[in-house]
């Protein structure tokens, strides 16, 4: 059988001291963390898009790799992918994929031929997944690179780009269904405007709340039973997204009532762009019982645009798994490297060197993340910090029996108040770099 990528071996942990560039060096994923083995807490998947279709192109400039894997016809092309994607998560030990349906097979002249391409494609890589033991995180509808799209799918000015949204969401979950996927995420595409001047915003989140609500019913008819996800993201490809940010999706759900249909699938370099840090979009999902997923990524804080690379920061790594340890783990989401390797970096060893980047640095913040938490010191500080409300007036703030009556009362007799405390924040910061970088 034809190898796609023969400079890759399979890659192995060697540890820290190693100088293999091709080895893993943090994550190894039988050693056991809080209880759990490492592969259990990140459960890696590969982005399909990125990993098998990106070519590094950009808006200034062609692709600089060739992800044709030797075929010819679309059809040909797309089968040779479904090989080099499996053959490359073997090789990383990845155990999960993620994709649209537009990356794994080509779009037909029209729907039906278009659902025939992904029917045939599916065939492939289910048998490949019941081959190797790869598992589907989660899957999505691309509705919105067809000119169809222009103005959005669920969100168009055009019913019929509305309709035959639907039509592709729904082949899109009844994929995911098939290949056992335990998530479908609604990514805003085009989901935005670019001018308030021609836009009816009212008549537009109605539409796609409704959209979103036929998909948990059809999903739910058919027997699909993962989790029903929304990405958010403030901008790109349009000016304003209605996804904006956790805060913004939270909102919406709840004006829909679909609150209890939805989580989040978080990721990194959206939150940067709505002008939040990765942890702080992680804690508002954790607070409000909605954290489902996460995209792994980073962006550039010096580029205003989702530059999607890998992610090698050792603080969002590791704040990032506090929050998801915080949380309980992952149930039915995982950690996805919607991530690609920059134009320049165009060699399929490249890829591996990427991946192998990420997934150490989200091992290594995994470790970090537990030593914090069994530090204690973080929890501890908290905890006192907001000490008055576990006894006298603030026991019945929290509680609800106070009253402003009441609290008038009690601030009378107070005078000033001088009981507040240091925040400490500079310590705090010098103990997260102790354990991160200490000894």
């Amino acid at each position: 059988m034809k190898e796609f990528f023969p400079e890759i071996p399979a890659i192995r942990y060697e540890g820290p001291g190693s100088k293999n560039s091709l080895s893993f060096h943090h994550y190894n994923k039988d050693e056991v963390v809080l209880g759990k083995k490492m592969s259990e807490h990140l459960k890696f998947a590969l982005s399909y898009w990125h990993t098998i279709d990106a070519e590094g192109t950009d808006i200034f400039g062609s692709g600089t790799m060739d992800k044709s894997f030797g075929g010819a016809s679309p059809m040909e092309i797309y089968k040779n992918k479904v090989a080099a994607a499996f053959e490359l998560m073997q090789k990383l030990g990845i155990e999960y994929f993620c994709f649209h349906d537009r990356d794994i097979a080509p779009e037909g002249k029209d729907l039906a031929e278009s659902n025939r391409n992904l029917d045939e494609i599916v065939d492939l890589i289910e048998t490949q997944m019941k081959k190797t033991g790869i598992k589907l995180l989660w899957g999505t509808a691309n509705c919105f690179n067809n000119p169809r799209y222009m103005h959005g799918a669920g969100t168009s000015c055009n019913a019929d780009a509305f309709a035959y949204a639907a039509a592709q969401i729904k082949k899109a979950i009844e994929v995911t269904k098939r290949l056992g996927g335990t998530g479908y995420v609604f990514w805003g595409g085009r989901e935005g405007y670019e001018t308030l001047l021609n836009t009816n915003t009212s008549l537009e989140l109605d539409n796609m709340a409704r959209l979103m609500r036929m998909a948990v019913e059809y999903g739910r008819s058919i027997g699909y039973t993962g989790d029903f996800y929304i990405e958010p993201k403030p901008k790109e490809p349009t000016k304003h997204q209605y996804d904006f940010d956790a805060s913004t999706v939270l909102a919406f759900l709840r004006k829909y009532g679909l609150d209890q249909d939805f989580k989040l699938n978080i990721e990194a370099n959206h939150a940067t762009l709505a002008g939040h840090t990765f942890q702080h979009e992680l804690r508002v999902a954790r607070d409000n019982g909605v954290f489902g997923s996460i995209d792994a990524n980073q962006g550039d804080m010096l580029l205003g645009w989702d530059t999607d690379q890998f992610p090698t920061n050792l603080y969002d790594t590791t704040f990032c798994m506090y929050e998801v340890l915080k949380a309980g783990g992952f149930v039915n989401g995982g950690l996805n490297f919607d991530a690609k390797a920059r134009r320049a970096s165009f060699g399929f060893d490249d890829i591996a060197y990427s991946y192998i980047a990420g997934m150490d640095a989200f091992a290594l913040g995994l470790k970090k993340a537990a030593q914090l938490i069994e530090d204690g010191r973080l929890d501890a500080f908290v905890q006192e910090r907001y000490s008055s409300y576990e006894s006298g007036i603030g026991a019945e703030i929290v509680s609800g029996k106070a009253t402003f009556e009441s609290l008038e009362a009690y601030a009378l007799g107070l005078g000033e108040v001088r009981s507040n405390r240091s925040g400490r924040q500079e310590m705090l910061e010098a103990l997260v770099n102790d354990i991160l970088f200490g000894k």
